[in-house]
Parts: structure tokens; sequence; C-alpha cells
């Protein structure tokens, strides 16, 4: 169970005022535009204040806010947040409709929403517009999620955070959830469209033209909004890099970033294989597992998957099996405090690869809130080893307080090291899981709805193991008269399979018919490598602002990152040109906000607004109905009077609500305590004596009603956990019963001439092709390793013994399918 920070109701239950969400997805190669309208009525008779708290991808950007009140539509602008916060304070004080969208502090995809002054019996429609990249899966697939949760940011002690009203803080199932949702999606690009899939019920795929390059698709009817909306999105040709250029806004200026044509790159680099086929075999491997509390839940709702904490042990066997021989590593697990398996990282052998299974094994969901910033630090305090690159491996469900502080660590020390993160079940914060990637120059995976883990690591792990590209280098040709600004950092990182998108503003003419070019140079294991790309300068037709608006973002993050890494020394230069560029785009940045207010002739208002905040559905972990959680230390009663702090400035949204549930556990949490989203998420220190008992109350029910079966050995996970750290199997009975067959048979059916683990090895890898290979990239990397011991070992007979085990798995497996 979770008590979402942002699903708070008043104690009697009173109606809420959100009637429903509508959201329309328009989909656009790699890059995407959401309009989510929220219908509100309020149905009590005193004028409401309604705040919503919502969360939005990580790298998303805000570009329209508008609200219709009755028959009024007023639309929102972009103004400095300090000047936008003063100018709502004020219409609500006067009487005025007012209405405040802005960004969280902490992290950037959170944001609220203040509907100020809702007359009794008015409805008011808002609608909300941003773009967004769509992230690239392992099978290609690009992925759209709508999410259903906001998870309680876990706020680490001495991060401040104070002050506050006690409420009541409560979290809704999703049965309970007072407002619909639909969901409609349009889908175009230069190449097919070969399928959408999704968590949820769609109604069928409808093209819309002969080559299915256009599409619509829907959410079926009564959808329950119990889960993240996850849409994935398949092309044919995928992995063709592309450009799409898009034409200036009309009333801008010329020489400006939304005057001026845009282009976005979508880079797929193709490694030549005779690098690729050469694994490295050396590195130190650091994996960083979350053992908070909220490990303990499933991965989705769904009652017959293993639990986030099961399937990361299970990964982390299938990972240290995969580790090349002559490495180094070491496993870290967090939550409110760390621990590690070796006190610094140890050399990959049979007696370390053992030690460090006993403890994987014995990994539990019991260590609290989640607090990633120490453990990071005492990693990076480690000198790297010599000759073995550092890889960092992060696996996550939760979401923290810190995000920017987090990603900044790691970016700090991404000369040192590449960085590889995994989110783990829906909620998982966008925002922290492709930044640490990002930053650290590696790759980002979502595990959520019916994945299953392990091929996503291992795709991961393969991008880990191929050589680091260096001295990356985009290069233009343009025309004469055209000169290119590329908006978008530098590329730090490139590997197989990835895709990269570069964002560029295009200035002066050219010809209708004019062409560009593109060459991305760079140099792989000694060899210099480069990819082109020629496009056409004549801009799409009817293409919306998509590009320029992400455009827009991707520099507003960039001079913001400055910002943060100077600490606003730099007389307020960068945060002036965040504030410029960002109105000028109409795209939300940290240190703007969108305001809008109906300057109709409204009566002041008579007496103290009513606040109500909207609920979002919580996650049912355990099919458990969720219990009343009392916590103090959430919102501030916001008055209609104006209220000034000692500085005389007012206090922001996020500061006078605190919003970040000021989750402080100190140490690690009592035994009876210990329960999957409850220990994550009780407040302690801020909770009064009788809710506190109710909290130790709720958590014992939590522990009672759990009871999780934990499913069968998977026979795939037994096969894999037999292996030896050199690649080899032993000749042994467990491995005789994981191939469904006696030890008896297995002896007797050897070769005479080859030794017991060469004709163990074998029988595996047959079992492996024969029966697995519908997850052969969960196991290519161990059996790499396998067929790389087999050839060490110049046996003879390899041939008879693959003959031979054939006949006595009954499989058909050709020696050279093998690799041998």
């Amino acid at each position: 169970m979770m008590v979402n920070c942002c699903g708070l109701l008043t104690a009697n239950k009173e109606p809420v005022p959100l009637k429903s969400v509508e959201v329309e997805l328009e989909v656009r190669d790699h890059v995407a535009t959401v309009v989510s309208t929220l219908n509100y009525e309020n149905k009590e008779d005193k004028p409401l204040e309604a705040v919503f708290v919502f969360p939005l991808p990580g790298d998303a950007a805000v570009c329209h806010f508008s609200a219709k009140i009755g028959q009024t539509q007023i639309v929102a602008e972009v103004k400095e947040k300090q000047k936008a916060r003063e100018e709502y304070d004020d219409a609500l004080s006067s009487g005025q409709q007012a209405f405040l969208l802005e960004e969280s502090d902490q992290s950037p995809d959170v944001f609220s929403l203040s509907v100020g002054s809702l007359p009794p019996g008015e409805s008011a429609s808002i609608r909300l517009e941003y773009v967004t990249e769509l992230a690239v899966q392992a099978d290609d697939g690009l992925r759209f999620c709508l999410p259903a949760v906001l998870n309680p940011r876990y706020q680490p002690q001495g991060s401040g955070g104070s002050g506050g009203a006690s409420v009541q803080v409560t979290s809704v199932p999703a049965s309970l959830v007072p407002y619909s949702l639909s969901f409609s999606a349009r889908v175009s690009s230069p190449r097919p469209i070969s399928k959408v899939e999704s968590n949820c019920s769609l109604d069928p795929l409808q093209y819309l033209d002969t080559e299915q390059t256009q599409a619509t698709v829907k959410l079926a009817a009564g959808h329950k909004f119990d889960r993240d909306v996850e849409l994935l999105i398949y092309y044919k040709d995928a992995h063709q890099p592309t450009a799409v250029v898009e034409a200036g806004q009309a009333s801008a200026k010329t020489g400006t970033l939304m005057g001026d044509p845009a282009v976005m790159l979508s880079l797929y680099p193709e490694f030549p294989q005779a690098v690729m086929s050469s694994v490295a075999s050396c590195g130190e491997f650091v994996f960083l597992m979350d053992q908070s509390g909220s490990m303990r839940s499933r991965i989705n709702n769904s009652e017959s998957l293993q639990t986030r904490i099961g399937s990361a042990r299970d990964t982390l066997l299938l990972l240290l099996k995969s580790l090349p021989v002559g490495c180094y590593f070491n496993i870290f697990s967090f939550g409110s405090s760390y621990e590690h398996i070796f006190p610094k990282s140890v050399e990959y052998s049979q007696k370390t690869m053992e030690e460090a299974l006993k403890k994987v094994e014995e990994m539990d969901a019991n260590l609290g809130g989640t607090e990633i910033l120490k453990p990071l630090k005492h990693i990076y305090s480690q000198p790297c080893i010599p000759s073995q690159p550092r890889q960092l491996f992060v696996f996550t469900d939760g979401e923290v307080g810190n995000t920017k502080e987090v990603i900044n660590l790691v970016k700090k020390n991404s000369g040192s090291h590449r960085c590889f993160s995994f989110g783990i079940g829906e909620g998982a914060s966008s925002a922290l899981i492709n930044g640490l990637a990002k930053e650290g120059g590696g790759h980002a995976q979502f595990i959520a709805g019916s994945d299953r883990m392990q091929p996503k690591v291992m795709q991961s792990l393969r991008f880990a193991l191929q050589p680091a590209v260096v001295d990356i280098s985009v290069t233009w040709d343009l025309p004469k008269g055209v000169s290119v600004t590329v908006l978008s950092p530098p590329i730090t990182a490139l590997f197989q399979g990835q895709r990269s998108l570069v964002y560029a503003q295009l200035t002066g003419q050219s010809s209708e018919a004019a062409e560009g070019c593109v060459t991305v140079k760079y140099s792989l294991a000694g060899h210099p490598s480069q990819n082109q790309l020629r496009f056409s300068l004549k801009p799409a037709q009817d293409s919306g602002l998509t590009v320029h608006r992400l455009a827009a973002r991707t520099q507003i993050r960039s001079l913001e990152m400055e910002e943060r890494e100077h600490g606003g020394e730099q007389d307020g230069g960068v945060k002036k040109k965040v504030v410029e560029l960002s109105v000028q785009s109409g795209v939300s940045s940290a240190f703007t906000a969108f305001i809008a207010v109906n300057k109709g002739d409204g009566e002041a208002v008579q007496g103290p607004l009513v606040r109500r905040n909207v609920p979002t559905p919580m996650l049912q972990c355990y099919g458990f109905q969720p219990v009343m959680m009392k916590c103090s230390r959430a919102l501030h009663m916001k008055k209609a009077c104006k209220s000034k702090t000692k500085s005389g400035s007012k206090p922001g949204l996020f500061s006078n609500m605190n919003m970040r549930m000021n989750m402080r556990m100190g140490a690690r949490i009592p035994q009876s305590l210990q329960t999957g989203g409850a220990a994550d998420y009780l407040s302690l220190s801020s909770c009064d004596a009788g809710s506190m008992e109710m909290s130790r109350h709720s958590a014992r029910m939590l522990d009672e009603s759990r009871s999780l079966k934990q499913p069968p050995t998977d026979p795939l996970l037994q096969l894999v956990s037999l292996q030896k750290a050199c690649g080899c199997w032993g000749l042994d009975p467990a491995l005789a019963t994981a191939l469904g067959k006696t030890s008896e048979e297995v002896e007797k059916t050897k070769p005479a001439s080859v030794s017991q683990e060469v004709w163990a090895t074998i029988l595996a890898l047959i079992w492996l092709h024969g029966f697995k290979m519908d997850a052969q990239e969960e196991w290519e990397l161990l059996a790499m390793k396998a067929v790389s011991w087999l050839r060490a070992q110049n046996a003879p007979c390899v041939t008879e013994c693959v003959e031979a085990g054939n006949a006595l798995l009954g499989c058909n497996v050709q020696k050279d399918a093998l690799g041998l």
C-alpha cells in the first residue's frame, strides 16, 4: 500500500471537484504532444480552491494552459514564478478567479495546479498541453506512459521541509476515484506503423492512409484508472536515421528560436560487426539495489506476478552468471541506510560469485525509505581500478525528494563511470531514472505492467560490455546562406541500438529543393567510424510546434543545470535567459509558472475559501483495502487573504503546501513495522501518538494480509544458478533435475572420451537452445561465456557430444547453432 502525497481529502470525505479527465495524444515519429482536459465542478455551497498535483514525464515541457469557466475562456501566460504567485494571490483576495500551474522545486516531473475561487455550482474546464520525447524500448518500441499514480517522494533526513497544519492524509482505491478518464491517440511517421500495444484494453488500430503511416487508437470503454496507461508504438525500419524540419511560428521574429525553422535528428549508429562480436572481458560492475519497504509490492496489480524484490533477486542471479571472467564487481543495497557485500569491489571468481549469491538470496525489502545519495557518495569515494571501466547499475522503484541533487552527483562523476538505471513498477520517477542514465552516459529502462525485468537488464549489460565510444562529433554541411545553431548538449554516449535526438535552429534562406547533410563521427575500440544522413531543408506542412518546443525545453534544461552548478552565483544572468526563453517559447521551466486570471467583474469572495485536494488513485499492491493514515506536515491551509513571509515575499505553492510529506525516518524501522509499502511511507517522527498507534495497527494488518506465495522456481533460473563463474557446468544431480532427467540417464549417455564438465556444459547449451529460445536475450551472454570455455578446452568429439545430447533431451539443435 502507498500513501500518495497528492491524494488528500478532508476527514469527512466531502466530494472533490474533479469530474473527468480527457487525454488526446498526438505522436509524430519520436516525439509527442499531449493535451489533457480536466473538468471540475463545485458541488458545494461555498467557493472552493482546489489543488490537483500530478506527474508528467521527466523530460516533458508544458506549453499551453487555459481555462473555461461557464462561457468565459481564459488563456494562461508564462511569467516569472514569483510574479505569477503574487498575481494569483492578488486575484483571489480581490474576488477574481485564478489558476496557477507550476513545476515542483524538487523534481521537474511533478506539477501542481491550483484552481482558485470556483463559485458554488460552477464548472471549470482546464486544458493542459505538454510535449515530450518517447523513449525507445529494448524491442525498438516507442514508449508513452500516462501515470495514474504519484508515488510519495521520500525526503532524506535534514533536507528541509517543515511546518504546516496537521491534516488527514488518505489514499483512495481506484474504484472510488470520483472522476473518469478517456484517452485517444493519433500516430504519424515517415515509416509505416506496424502495431500499437498497451497494458490496457484498446479498441482496434484504425489506419488513416494506405501506406499505414497514420493511425488512430483509443482506450476501450470502461477503463478504470487503476494503473499507468502505457502505449508501445512500433514502426517498420525503426533503425533508419531521420530528420524532421519544422517551420517557425508565423507570429515570432525571424532570428529567434521560435521564428526560425527547427530540425530534429534521430540518430541510430550501426557499429561494425567485428567490433561488436568481441565482448569486453573487463570492467568494474557495481550494482546498487533498492531494498526499501515498497520493493515488497508486486511489479503491477496482477496477482500472479512476483514481488519487485523477488524479481530483482532473479535478475542479480542472471547478472552475476553473465559477468565476464577477469572483471571486478560489488553489490550495494539501500533504503534509509545502505549496506554492501564486499568493503570494495572484488575480482570475479567462483568463490566471490558464490559469496555474493548467498547474500542475494537473503535480500529482502527491509531497509525503510529511499535514500540513494549516501551510497552513491560512498561508491564515488572509492578509487577506480586501472583498466577496469566502472559500470554502475541502479535499481529503484521509489522516488526521492532530492532528484536534482542525485542527478547532479552522477553528472559530477560522469568522467569516471557509466550509469545504467532501472525504474521498477508503476510510478517510478522518469526524471530520476532518465536523469541518472543521461548524465551518467548510460541507458535507462522502465519495468512496469507485464514486463519481465531480466531481458531489459541484460540488454543494458550488453550495452555496458560494448566498448566505450569516444571522440564523438556532429558536423553539418548546409547550402550557402544557411547556418545552424545546435541546441542539444553534446552527445557523450553512443550504444549499438540506442537512439540519440539532436535539436538545432536553422537560420537563413534556401531554395525549395535544398538539402543538408549531417555526419556523426566517433572512435570505437581504436577504429574511427562515421554515419551520414542527408535530409531536405523544406519544412513539413502543418507540423505544429512540437520540435520547436522540445528544442526550447532542451536549451532551458541545459541552462537550469548551469545555474544549479554555479549555485545561482552568476548575477542572475542564466536565470534571466531561462525566463526569457520560457516566456518566448511558452514552455515551462523551474523559474516560471503559468498564470490565468479571469478579470471579470466578480464580486469579492465572501468568507474564507474552502480548500479541496483532488485525490489520485493509489496502487493496490496486495488487493488490500487501504487504511486511513493520519500524518502532519502536509498541506498548509491557504487563506484567501494575502499572507507574507518574514522576508516580505509570499511562500510558493510547493513550500506552502509542503507537498513532499516529510518522511523523516532515521534508522532502520523496527521489525514490527517492516511492511511492504507501509514501511516506506509511514512518517514516524511527525505523527502524534494516537495516529502512530493507528499506523502500527495498519502496518500489522498489511503484514497479516500479505502472506505472498513465492512462485515455483523457474527452470531456466534453476539451470543458470548451477553455472560456474568460468562458464562451465558440473555434472551433478541438480543439473539432471534442471534438465528434467535422472542422474543415471545423464551419466550413462556421456560419450566416453569427454570430461564430465564438457558433457554437462554441452547439455546445458542444448537445453537452452532447444527449450528457451523465447528467453534468449536473458541467457545469451552466459551461453557465450560457456562457448568460450568449451573452445578453450579443445575437447575431442564435440559433434558426438551434441548428437548424444540431442538424443537424450529430445532436441534437434545443430552444432553451429550452439556456436561450436
